[in-house]
């Protein structure tokens, strides 16, 4: 058993340092892009008002002047020393710090552990438990940015989706469509809704009303998904496209109870304290405006300061406790250095005068087109980056301080740009064959991408639909 983990985790390090060096690569090779732009285009300037921004229909330009090698090559370093230097480094800790908690979570098992008592107490409501599965991973990635690690539960899912005799593509969906689908339909995520209102200079929490209504469509939509599924397998089980594979695990599973799951109470209820700590603070930061513009470093100190106390407790261990958070911290730091490559890109444009050139021949390329022809615009924009930058934060650094200028000169709010962001950058997670969660969970199930994308495409189609439903909606009520 304890092999059988380390090939997984070698497995998944291994994946993850590739798809780091990829990004990296193309990181890289986008910073030294933005450098040879200066020396055939022209430089220019918008006028711009008291709040920053651009004042449509001011933008004159100037001569071609290529920006100095030596401010290329420096560039991952200065943008700690420029002005959006307060920024960038505060979203750099906030990321260590939450890497570094919820790898203590995983560490003393909280995250197990909650997961676990709920399913322990759902195991004889039949169908309706797979519900409450998804909510509650939906939840967990929406709110608080779980993804990877809630795919570390998947082997439990799966086992107790089995022992209620559902399948094992039930498991799969319900933890990582649910994990996936949650960070996605982000209502405080603060990965992605976080990072992108602390870039466009916005509250954490403006038009999360929206953003909540685009969640609820959205588990609607899997939750009906899996029921049907779970209907037709009911009666034809040999259409389940694991049939074969759930007959051999079935027969495993005949000393299977829910007790083998069903861990220690005093871990539960520590982990809902802490839990419903944080669930208190985003309510109070989304209805108390004073607070809302400090949401990141308000949620950074709350979740290293109760995550560290909640570790003690139930540890009783600090050096466990610390070793666990430095660990988590040290496993993002690759994520540091792909946010200071991001932030060279709009450092060397900037410098080079080019950056309000390119945002104006955005906006003369979208200038006549329709509010909401420009948001599909953007989302396949942010899709297609997705194919090669997984990274969510990489991404909003690398994009937003263009979009948003462009966005709010053609009359569509930060919060809209923020919500087609989330839904072009999340969903297609599950779905794109060469991400390394989506390779990880699929192996753990023993499921081929084949069977897979068969599986799921039409849902990606139904949840690109509801997208551009919401969007559209948004545009028409000046969202």
């Amino acid at each position: 058993m304890d092999e059988n983990k380390k090939k997984k985790n070698e497995a998944f390090a291994s994946i993850s340092v590739k798809s780091f060096i990829t990004v990296a690569a193309i990181l890289i090779i986008t910073v030294i892009v933005s450098g040879a732009l200066s020396y055939f285009v022209p430089q220019g300037e918008f006028l711009r008002d008291e709040n920053g921004a651009i004042i449509t229909g001011t933008y004159t330009e100037k001569g071609v002047e290529g920006i100095e090698i030596w401010r290329v090559i420096t560039a991952p370093v200065r943008v700690f020393f420029s002005e959006d230097a307060v920024t960038i480094i505060m979203i750099c800790v906030f990321l260590l710090i939450m890497s570094g908690i919820f790898n203590l979570l995983e560490k003393v098992g909280g995250i197990r552990v909650f997961i676990s008592k709920i399913m322990a107490k759902m195991h004889d409501k039949g169908a309706p438990v797979v519900c409450v599965t998804v909510l509650v991973f939906m939840l967990f990635g929406s709110f608080f940015g779980m993804y990877e690690e809630l795919i570390t539960l998947l082997p439990i899912i799966m086992i107790f989706m089995l022992s209620l005799g559902f399948d094992t593509m039930t498991g799969l969906g319900a933890c990582m469509l649910g994990a996936c689908f949650g960070f996605s339909a982000a209502i405080t995520n603060p990965f992605s809704v976080g990072l992108a209102a602390e870039v466009a200079g916005i509250s954490l929490t403006d038009g999360v009303w929206l953003r909540g209504v685009f969640f609820y469509l959205i588990y609607s939509a899997l939750a009906i998904f899996l029921i049907i599924h779970i209907r037709r397998v009911k009666k034809r089980p040999e259409l389940s496209p694991t049939y074969e594979f759930d007959l051999e695990r079935r027969k495993q599973l005949s000393d299977f109870s829910v007790k083998n799951i069903n861990e220690n109470g005093v871990v539960f209820r520590i982990f809902c304290v802490f839990f419903a700590i944080q669930g208190i603070l985003l309510v109070l930061i989304a209805t108390i405006r004073e607070i809302s513009d400090l949401a990141i470093p308000i949620l950074a100190a709350s979740f290293l300061i109760f995550g560290t106390a909640a570790g003690l407790i139930v540890s009783k261990k600090a050096a466990v406790v610390f070793k666990a958070i430095l660990q988590g911290a040290v496993a993002m730091l690759p994520a540091v250095l792909m946010i200071a490559l991001a932030s060279s890109v709009k450092l060397i444009m900037s410098e080079s005068g080019i950056i309000d050139t390119i945002m104006n021949y955005i906006i003369e390329l979208l200038e006549g087109k329709s509010k909401f022809l420009a948001l599909v615009l953007i989302y396949f924009f942010i899709l297609f980056l997705q194919f090669f930058i997984g990274s969510a934060s990489a991404k909003i650094i690398l994009v937003m301080p263009i979009l948003l200028p462009v966005a709010s000169a053609l009359g569509i709010s930060p919060a809209l740009v923020i919500l087609a962001y989330c839904m072009a950058d999340g969903f297609s997670d599950v779905i794109i064959p060469t991400n390394p969660i989506l390779l990880v969970g699929l192996s753990m199930a023993g499921v081929s991408y084949g069977k897979w994308f068969k599986w799921t495409w039409f849902l990606q189609l139904i949840v690109f639909i509801i997208s551009m439903l919401v969007l559209g909606f948004g545009v028409m009520i000046g969202y």
